[in-house]
C-alpha cells in the first residue's frame, strides 16, 4: 500500500509538473479541461482526479508553482553562506522562479481571483523572509546598521508592486527582470562594505 501511494504521490506530482508546464507558457484562461487533457496526452477523468472543476485545478496547479519556487527558493538561500549572500539567493532565485511564467499566464494569474490572492499572499510571505534575512544580516554585522524593518518593508512594497504589474507597467521588466534588479539595489543600499 505505501508503495501504491508513493507511486500515486509521484505519478500526481508529474502531471501537476506537466500542467504546470504548460500554463505557464500558454496561460490557463483560454483552455478547457478537454484542451488541458489532450495536451497533457492524459483523459479529463484523470484530471479530475487532481481536482473537482477547471477552476480548482488552475488554483492546485498555481499552488503546486508556488510550492514548488518556494523550495527551490529555500534550497538556494540555504546553500548561501553569507546573509548579504543568502538575501541574494533569495530575491534572484524568485525571479529564476518567475522567469518561466508567460505573460498569457501572468495575465491570467492576475484576472482570476483565487490565483491572484495565492501571489498576494506568497507575495507577503516573501516580504517576511526578506526581513529575517535582513535581520540577520544586520545582528551578524554584515549590513549596515539599517533598520531591518524598514528595508524590509521597502523590498516588500516594490515586491507588491511587481505582484501587481506596476514595474512592468512603469519600467517594461518583466516579474522576473524586476527580481533581479530589486537585489541588485536592496543590497547596495544595505551592504556593510
Amino acid at each position: 500500500m505505501v508503495a501504491d501511494t508513493a507511486f500515486g504521490t509521484r505519478r500526481r506530482d508529474d502531471l501537476f509538473d506537466r500542467l504546470l508546464d504548460l500554463v505557464l507558457a500558454e496561460g490557463f484562461a483560454g483552455l478547457g479541461v478537454a484542451d488541458l487533457a489532450t495536451r497533457l496526452r492524459c483523459s479529463k477523468s484523470t484530471l479530475y482526479t487532481l481536482a473537482g472543476s477547471k477552476e480548482q485545478l488552475v488554483t492546485k496547479t498555481v499552488t503546486h508553482f508556488f510550492r514548488r519556487a518556494t523550495d527551490t527558493v529555500e534550497a538556494s538561500v540555504a546553500q548561501a553562506p553569507t546573509a548579504r549572500e543568502k538575501v541574494i539567493a533569495y530575491l534572484v532565485t524568485v525571479g529564476d522562479a518567475l522567469g518561466p511564467a508567460s505573460s498569457a499566464f501572468m495575465a491570467d494569474l492576475h484576472a482570476f481571483e483565487p490565483t491572484r490572492e495565492l501571489y498576494e499572499r506568497n507575495t507577503a510571505a516573501a516580504a517576511r523572509r526578506v526581513r529575517e534575512l535582513i535581520s540577520a544580516g544586520v545582528a551578524a554585522g554584515e549590513f549596515r546598521d539599517v533598520d531591518a524593518a524598514f528595508a524590509a518593508d521597502l523590498a516588500a512594497s516594490m515586491m507588491s508592486r511587481i505582484q501587481r504589474r506596476e514595474v512592468a507597467a512603469t519600467t517594461g521588466l518583466d516579474d522576473a527582470q524586476a527580481y533581479r534588479q530589486l537585489a541588485s539595489i536592496v543590497m547596495s543600499g544595505i551592504d556593510a562594505g
